[in-house]
């Protein structure tokens, strides 16, 4: 997650054990990095994104597209995906996948809001 300048792209554990060496020691400001093409901030490191689908270890071989969110009584954990402050740069992709227990708060997990554009497109 760095340019061809040397330049930090995301809020990463860039090297083994040296949090700040990306001058930022946890969580950073939304505009602290460059936003992407479609003017996203912060979509790779900074904290993990939680998700609303409840975590199993073998959910990938009872997963189907008819119906991705299987409850099931009793499994208080969710999914947790990509990286973030605390992590090297392997764990910032979206593919990453753990778990969290849904009652727990972590400062190195977040979520996404997501709402529509109220303005003009004047591009």
């Amino acid at each position: 997650m760095v340019d061809n300048r040397g330049d930090f792209l995301a809020n990463f554990k860039p090297k083994r054990g040296d949090y700040s060496a990306d001058n930022i020691v946890y969580t950073a400001e939304v505009d602290s990095y460059e936003p992407n093409d479609f003017g996203l901030y912060n979509m790779s490191g900074n904290v993990a994104e939680w998700t609303s689908s409840p975590y199993y270890n073998e959910s990938y071989e009872f997963n189907t597209t008819f119906n991705p969110d299987v409850y099931m009584p009793g499994n208080e954990r969710k999914v947790v995906r990509g990286g973030s402050w605390k992590d090297i740069a392997y764990f910032l992709k979206v593919g990453s996948r753990d778990y969290e227990y849904a009652d727990s708060a972590k400062s190195y997990i977040g979520l996404r809001l997501v709402r529509d554009y109220l303005g003009s497109n004047s591009r």
